[in-house]
């Protein structure tokens, strides 16, 4: 699969930044086309499931947004792939690079944006976490789960995400 740099990409207040990062293309197949696989977050229960022609493959639990910086509800679709993110804190703008105290793991997601703002599956260093509302809107997994569901996407693989 090629990997090229992520054209046009702002640094988002998740801390995605193009120089950092590198995106697979919807050229780029992986094991399943996106019109048979789709990603469906339920908030209630904290869980992602992986369907594949209507059918559950498999799910995964998660982290979803606390009060004030809920998870969107709607229906998305997978906007970004990138291995070893950076991340920007949102509020000073401190850098994190990638490695194990990453805030975003080792694998980032992205299914949702208001082109500043960015939302999408990632790994934590803090598993404690998944299972909770602690998130800024963000899907945090376990790391091994992220790297997972990471090679089963694609890009413009649908994420529908319920109440």
């Amino acid at each position: 699969m090629a990997a090229t740099t992520t054209p046009g990409v702002d640094v988002a207040k998740t801390g995605i930044s193009p120089k950092f990062a590198t995106a697979y293309h919807v050229s780029d197949w992986l094991q399943y086309s996106p019109s048979q696989l789709e990603l469906v977050i339920r908030l209630g229960e904290r869980r992602v499931y992986v369907m594949n022609n209507a059918r559950v493959v498999t799910s995964y639990p998660i982290a979803i947004g606390r009060n004030g910086w809920e998870t969107p509800i709607g229906h998305y679709q997978v906007i970004q792939m990138i291995e070893d993110p950076t991340w920007e804190h949102p509020l000073n703008g401190d850098i994190i690079p990638p490695g194990r105290d990453n805030p975003l793991g080792s694998h980032w997601i992205g299914f949702w944006t208001d082109g500043t703002n960015y939302i999408g599956f990632h790994g934590t260093p803090n598993e404690e976490t998944v299972g909770q509302a602690v998130s800024h809107g963000c899907v945090r997994m376990f790391n091994r789960d992220v790297l997972a569901l990471f090679n089963k996407v694609q890009l413009g693989t649908p994420v529908i995400v319920e109440p």
